[in-house]
């Protein structure tokens, strides 16, 4: 596979990629990369957890010019958490550009907030599609100086019923603006929406064989998925799972009994408050929670190297929508588990387990739940109190004598930072930031738990 070093980036951004451990090019990224970085449309296929958030992301930096006061890309999601989730990764990207301004405009957050980060400057707008309409109506949201839009995820976007929301919104920037359109299905009003909105785009497919491939398939047949679940993770023992319902009112019946079996799981759907889902996925990600009982639609946001398995404890109707799924395990290169509970009612034929046989459900081991191996901690102060991971990192080796291999994920945001540190070391973590200082500051710091 090449590597970065095969592009025309300067050295400061091959050693930003290098920092962040990208350093060969996932398929996606070889084919896109040159012509985006040509400035050519692209209409591009491929699954999530491929790296086409890091693709878009560098060739619409390369067109931006920071501080300018206007915005000079836009790029749009499905979901306020895919949303939050690409504007991270752009600014860890943009770190070879000072002083770049990313900011997110979704529904669920405060619009005051938001129109206040507008007329301070903004260089990059990351956003769902109703609400970045809302700011071009009220005229808060100026888009003369954009150069690139990203589509992200635009069958998800089409499938929500944001088709006429996008129209608008592409119709509103120069004429002479680079689109790139990415999608993990091409159904017709995919290629519609390229074929008005596009410019003699490039398209690509990235095959999803390789990553089917390193996956292996479970298929169990019941008639008692509940009872079945809970023997099937006791068997399997996954580090952690997203397990998929059809239904929000399955997730939540779902994780609660899941809760009562001792295992450390949580719903995540549409019918929750933002910052329950935002908390859902910030603790998933970083290995303080096992599992999450989703829908499709909100696990648009998570976004995990390592997830042990995926368990379709409702298949899915849509064939796409399967192979979808099953791909969030297995990414990076890794080998994944995928388990499929199937009823007597359900119709294989034009599924992908179609071909295979249905086995049994094992028997219930005499084995507790593992726990949560990390614990998240939040500290008052964020990037706007000048707070940096090294920051953190430094107070709790120096100060607390955390050893730096029990210290996980730290996520810092504008008024609040999380960091995940190991179970068993979380109570002095807690009160050694309570009771010392961070660059000479003190910070309140508190556990965050899962949503009830």
């Amino acid at each position: 596979m090449a590597g970065f070093s095969t592009l025309s980036l300067p050295p400061a951004w091959l050693a930003n990629l290098a920092q962040l451990e990208y350093v060969e090019m996932t398929p996606i990224q070889a084919l896109a990369l040159p012509p985006m970085l040509e400035g050519r449309d692209v209409l591009g296929q491929a699954a999530t957890g491929t790296g086409k958030t890091v693709a878009f992301g560098l060739a619409l930096l390369q067109r931006i010019t920071p501080r300018s006061g206007r915005p000079g890309a836009l790029v749009l999601c499905p979901t306020r958490e895919l949303a939050a989730q690409v504007a991270d990764e752009l600014r860890k990207l943009a770190r070879p550009l000072p002083h770049t301004r990313v900011v997110t405009l979704t529904g669920g957050t405060s619009i005051q907030r938001e129109r206040a980060s507008l007329e301070h400057g903004v260089d990059i707008v990351v956003g769902t599609p109703g609400r970045v309409e809302d700011h071009l109506r009220r005229l808060r949201l100026d888009v003369s100086g954009v150069r690139t839009i990203v589509l992200d995820e635009a069958d998800r976007m089409l499938e929500m019923g944001f088709v006429e929301t996008v129209g608008a919104i592409c119709r509103a920037v120069p004429p002479d603006h680079q689109t790139l359109l990415f999608s993990a299905t091409f159904p017709d009003a995919i290629r519609e929406l390229g074929a008005t909105y596009q410019r003699d785009a490039v398209h690509l497919v990235v095959r999803n064989d390789d990553v089917q491939a390193r996956i292996t398939q479970v298929v169990y047949a019941t008639d008692h998925p509940i009872g079945a679940l809970v023997r099937i993770l006791a068997h399997h023992r996954p580090a952690s799972a997203v397990i998929f319902c059809n239904h929000r009112e399955t997730c939540d019946e779902v994780a609660t009994t899941l809760g009562h079996a001792g295992y450390a799981a949580v719903a995540l759907h549409g019918g929750m408050e933002q910052a329950d889902r935002n908390t859902v996925l910030l603790l998933l990600a970083n290995g303080s929670l096992r599992i999450v009982v989703a829908t499709d639609v909100a696990a648009r946001g998570l976004d995990i190297d390592d997830l042990g398995a995926v368990i379709n404890y409702d298949l899915p109707r849509d064939r796409d929508v399967f192979l979808h799924r099953i791909g969030r395990t297995a990414r990076a290169g890794r080998s994944g588990l995928a388990i499929s509970l199937v009823r007597p009612r359900d119709d294989l034929r034009h599924t992908p387990l179609a071909e295979m046989t249905p086995i049994p459900v094992p028997e219930l081991a005499e084995i507790s739940p593992p726990p949560p191996a990390m614990t998240t901690i939040a500290i008052q102060g964020g990037r706007q109190d000048r707070l940096r991971p090294g920051d953190i990192v430094g107070a709790l080796t120096t100060e607390v004598r955390i050893a730096a291999n029990e210290i996980g994920q730290i996520k810092i945001e504008d008024r609040i930072s999380f960091v995940a540190v190991a179970a068993g070391v979380a109570q002095r973590a807690l009160a050694g930031l309570n009771e010392g200082r961070i660059k000479n500051r003190r910070f309140r710091a508190y556990v965050v738990r899962p949503p009830r």
